[in-house]
């Protein structure tokens, strides 16, 4: 027997290469004790030699194999760690990275099993699969560039404005209650009891009015408050009450809404203005600029190009390139349609309800046809089911 230990470069024993039974010829069968006996000769100093060079081959093998391994888990570890602090900045948002990788790569093997349509010719490798994996995964991590209270916003006001608005109204009204007392009194102290009745009578409608107005003053806020998923409204009503004054503690003329009240209220669509959308997109930029930092290998190389374009629309429309066509990559085609889907129909979010599977289907068929998304692939994404692929916990489905 020759026992020849394999180390690596530490000196630790990492495996042992082991002979046993070196024969004079190669074919003969050792059955019995006597075989052996006739048979089995030492090893020479030369072969011993040979196993060592041999051993240590195969400890740097073992040590390169091993060492690719601890690697792959360090990654898939940071990657798992970077989608946990995109989800801790915003976490309403739990799982959309893990269900847009999931659907993704879905997608990605349905084109692969496709043999009659647009992209028959297309597949994709193993290492091109994981690549599509982790450009989903890390696609949205250019949001911890973006200010949590954008990020987060609930509401077309942030909380402590509409909390001034509130305060505002509660102060007029308190106003209005104590001109509505102090009338009274005046009247009884200018003209006694004479008319009062009728007079009071009078006051009180005007008083009821005012108050309805003040109601509906605030209910219209709360009303424009609210974001909506597709452009409505109608905001017209907000510029009378910027119109509209009352006079503060000190005696000075304010209005019921300020400028830039009136502007937040009137958003059509969602909760953001227009510099806020923009920092938002922004996050696309961002993402981009942080994937470019990662020394990608050569299977992985394309990661930071598959995510930068994930909200670009084929139509030139998308930011924040505003590319067009076949100047978007099939994969980051693939992962906008699942991106859009998960963001539609994802659990209710402060800033919007959860969109039905079907109606979700039907704003997508929708830019589709107003060529914003690739029509081939929509139609593989719905006829393969692929949005059934994402698993409850945002967890990829391997």
């Amino acid at each position: 027997m020759l026992t020849i230990p394999m180390t690596d470069h530490k000196d630790e024993t990492i495996g042992v290469l082991q002979l046993i039974n070196r024969k004079r010829s190669g074919n003969t069968r050792l059955t019995d004790p006597d075989d052996f006996a006739k048979e089995v000769i030492p090893y020479s100093q030369g072969q011993v030699d040979l196993v060592c060079a041999l051993a240590g081959q195969a400890a740097v093998s073992i040590e390169n194999s091993q060492l690719y391994e601890d690697i792959e888990r360090l990654f898939e570890g940071f990657v798992r760690a970077s989608v946990t602090a995109i989800e801790q900045r915003d976490p309403t948002t739990f799982g959309h990275s893990g269900r847009v990788a999931s659907m993704t790569v879905a997608l990605a093997e349905t084109v692969d099993r496709d043999k009659d349509g647009q992209y028959r010719n297309v597949s994709f490798t193993r290492e091109e699969v994981r690549e599509i994996r982790y450009a989903g995964l890390l696609h949205d991590f250019g949001k911890v560039g973006v200010r949590e209270q954008v990020l987060v916003k609930a509401k077309k006001l942030y909380p402590p404005d509409l909390s001034l608005v509130r305060q505002r109204y509660a102060f007029i009204r308190r106003t209005t209650e104590s001109d509505f007392h102090r009338m009274r009194a005046d009247y009884l102290e200018q003209h006694g009891h004479a008319g009062y009745e009728q007079f009071v009578r009078q006051l009180k409608e005007e008083h009821q009015q005012r108050l309805a107005e003040l109601d509906s003053f605030m209910e219209l806020v709360f009303q424009s408050n609210e974001p909506t998923v597709l452009p409505e409204g109608s905001f017209e009503h907000l510029l009378h009450y910027a119109d509209t004054y009352y006079e503060d503690l000190e005696g000075k003329r304010q209005p019921y809404l300020t400028d830039d009240e009136v502007r937040f209220l009137s958003i059509r669509k969602g909760s953001l203005d227009e510099s806020e959308r923009l920092e938002i997109e922004s996050h696309v930029t961002h993402t981009y600029r942080f994937l470019l930092q990662i020394p990608w290998t050569k299977e992985l190389q394309f990661i930071p190009n598959i995510a930068y374009g994930h909200h670009e629309k084929l139509d030139g429309t998308g930011y924040p390139r505003r590319v067009r066509g076949d100047q978007i990559p099939i994969q980051t085609r693939m992962m906008t349609i699942a991106d859009i889907f998960d963001a539609l129909t994802a659990s209710d979010r402060p800033y919007k309800r959860a969109v039905p599977t079907p109606r979700a289907i039907d704003i997508l068929s929708h830019e589709t046809k107003a060529g914003m998304l690739d029509p081939d692939l929509f139609e593989l994404f719905i006829n393969a089911k692929v949005y059934e692929r994402a698993s409850e916990t945002g967890e990829p489905i391997r």
